[in-house]
């Protein structure tokens, strides 16, 4: 009897010893375990996407520049009756991932259109490429601060609002309607906030500020001017603010 208990025993006393370890290690508070466990905070820490809208102010200050059209003219009257501003809207998307739950990388694209003057004419800007910012948690609300950088094409038409009489004998081309589609090299300084939904879904509010850098003048002017004055450091017109509003989703925070 005595023998089959002292067997029981040693038999119990590996299960008793584990156990105690298992209630050990239930006690140890989180950032030890981490540490004894040789683990450290996790880079990748989530992903999302989604698309905004957005809706802008864009201006310039001089109507030539909204058209990229010198053939407009020199007369005050009817320069002074063309826009140098306007209202743009547009939409886009964005890919991101999350690196250690405080920064956002990944690739946006956007398509913004200012109509002008009720005759169809318009400036469409197409951009994208790389963006990336800095984020910090308050509860469920993310501000965010960061910078896009990449490439664009600004089209601008331009049609008047009556044609011009050109004389027959003239030997000149007068241009009627113009339009022209104009590469572009940007930064894009942004700033917003996201709001989360749910575990998924977050809601993007965004406010920008494009600066496009490349060509300022048109091809219908003289070679010789064109190769003086292009100077892809020019900073294009027209530009300003844009807000963006958007819903995100994907696996927002670890």
């Amino acid at each position: 009897m005595r023998k089959s208990l002292l067997i029981l025993a040693l038999a119990l006393l590996p299960l008793s010893l584990i156990a105690q370890e298992q209630e050990a290690a239930d006690a140890q508070p989180a950032k030890e375990k981490e540490k004894s466990s040789g683990g450290g905070s996790p880079v990748f820490t989530g992903f999302s996407g989604g698309m905004m809208l957005h809706v802008g102010y864009m201006f310039s200050d001089s109507p030539n520049k909204i058209f990229s059209n010198p053939s407009l003219g020199s007369d005050p009257a009817y320069l002074k009756s063309l826009p140098s501003d306007g209202v743009g809207l547009g939409l886009g998307g964005t890919l991101r991932v999350h690196l250690l739950n405080h920064i956002h990388v990944g690739a946006e694209g956007h398509v913004s259109t200012m109509p002008l003057m009720k005759t169809g004419s318009n400036v469409r800007t197409g951009w994208g490429g790389a963006m990336c910012d800095v984020y910090t948690t308050w509860g469920k609300v993310r501000p965010l601060i960061g910078l896009s950088v990449g490439g664009g094409t600004m089209k601008r038409l331009y049609v008047p609002t009556s044609a011009p009489i050109v004389s027959p004998t003239d030997s000149n081309t007068i241009y009627n309607a113009s339009y022209t589609k104009t590469p572009f090299f940007y930064l894009d300084p942004y700033m917003g906030l996201e709001i989360d939904l749910n575990s998924h879904m977050a809601l993007l509010i965004r406010v920008d500020y494009m600066l496009p850098f490349g060509r300022t003048t048109s091809t219908l002017t003289d070679v010789a001017e064109v190769k003086e004055t292009v100077k892809w450091s020019n900073f294009m017109t027209p530009s300003g603010p844009r807000l963006y509003v958007g819903i995100m989703f994907g696996k927002l925070k670890k």
